[in-house]
């Protein structure tokens, strides 16, 4: 199990992780205090317990955000998905529709023809 040590709004935390997520758990803190130190500067100073539920509440409104977005893009994608299916079974449709309309066509080319053919006389 693996430990790091980062620091929020000036405070030390040291934390354990997954072996190899260390970086990672940096990286999250470091968003962390940062969204902290952005809204001290916003905010001045209104309490470090305060300014860590107000960025708490920020990243989880982010977050929502980000879930509606990919569920209506998620929807786009089955849509989509749905569309191409619905042409391609009309292209195969077209396909059979023109092959059928050809065949005829060249029935009748091959009927006049035919009867355009010279006649053997006996």
């Amino acid at each position: 199990m693996g430990q790091v040590t980062v620091t929020i709004a000036e405070k030390v935390y040291r934390i354990a992780c997954d072996d190899g997520q260390e970086d990672h758990l940096r990286g999250l803190a470091a968003e962390v205090d940062a969204k902290i130190a952005e809204m001290r500067r916003g905010f001045g100073e209104i309490g470090d317990n305060r300014l860590t539920v107000m960025a708490a509440i920020t990243f989880l409104d982010e977050r929502e955000e980000m879930k509606s977005k990919l569920a209506r893009l998620e929807a786009e994608v089955e849509s989509l998905r749905s569309d191409r299916d619905a042409v391609r079974s009309s292209l195969g449709e077209t396909e059979a529709e023109i092959a059928a309309a050809m065949t005829q066509a060249a029935e009748r080319i091959e009927a006049v023809a035919k009867g355009l053919a010279p006649q053997p006389q006996g």
